[in-house]
């Protein structure tokens, strides 16, 4: 191994560990009913024109974590959603979620620059779409550095990370964790279906992010085909099918009347 990839492996995992371990938010996750959430980070079209489109024919929606800087052009991901996209969404009941106005990874920028980056964005979004806002975040690229944690705790109701695993027992609503689809796994669908079964077992909260979705799919995306799949699969496992607000909504609900 490379000493450079060594480096930062090192350093990424001193990350991972710092954002894990502070500035905490826990809430109980007491669901008589599984959840499982789908969300798509980036909001390239192809996640609401084919993405959103299969999740409706199951009757379920998205949240879309969307960095409004980026509308319209054309990134690793593909070409990213318009005007026309976010509006068509929130009409039909799905969800937008910030992802910051410029895409920032909250340990490459000092912290002044990331939250105004973050506020751009809600400002951004009410001048657009007027009496719409900004109810959840998602952390761009990777888990966030600890004060941002605690910022965000003021202006979100919960942000979202990665750690490729579900929320069962108990979740740390400044660092939600999340499944990602994408080429690490399109080759094994009976991993996600083991993670989806495990979810059911334990009645928690399970939130899959990915980002295109296309016949040939960027590194961080996947195919129609195996994303309709996994949806079936979380159709037809007696989970409830909600937004990452919704979800929440439901769990806070049943942590305070437990016989819900």
């Amino acid at each position: 191994m490379k000493t450079i990839d060594l480096l930062a492996r090192i350093k990424g995992k001193y990350h991972r560990t710092l954002a894990y371990q502070f500035n905490k938010r826990m809430v109980s996750i007491q669901t008589p009913v599984p959840i499982i959430s789908f969300t798509f980070d980036d909001a390239p079209r192809t996640a609401f024109t084919a993405g959103g489109y299969i999740l409706e024919s199951f009757g379920a929606r998205a949240t879309f974590f969307v960095s409004l800087g980026l509308l319209g052009t054309t990134t690793e991901v593909g070409l990213i959603a318009n005007l026309s996209d976010l509006s068509r969404a929130i009409m039909t009941g799905h969800e937008l979620g910030c992802h910051t106005f410029d895409h920032f990874d909250t340990w490459e920028v000092p912290a002044r620059q990331f939250v105004r980056s973050v506020l751009e964005n809600g400002q951004v979004l009410s001048r657009i779409l007027p009496g719409t806002n900004f109810k959840t975040f998602s952390y761009p690229k990777n888990e966030p550095n600890p004060s941002i944690k605690f910022y965000l705790e003021k202006h979100f109701a919960c942000c979202r990370g990665g750690g490729q695993t579900s929320n069962v027992g108990k979740a740390d609503l400044n660092l939600l964790k999340a499944f990602f689809l994408d080429r690490r796994n399109m080759a094994n669908i009976n991993e996600i279906k083991q993670l989806i079964n495990y979810n059911t077992s334990y009645r928690g909260w399970l939130i899959f992010a990915t980002h295109d979705i296309a016949d040939n799919p960027s590194p961080y995306g996947c195919t129609p085909q195996f994303f309709d799949e996994v949806v079936k699969y979380a159709a037809h496992s007696g989970s409830l099918l909600l937004t990452v607000e919704n979800a929440l909504e439901q769990i806070q609900a049943s942590a305070y009347n437990p016989t819900i």
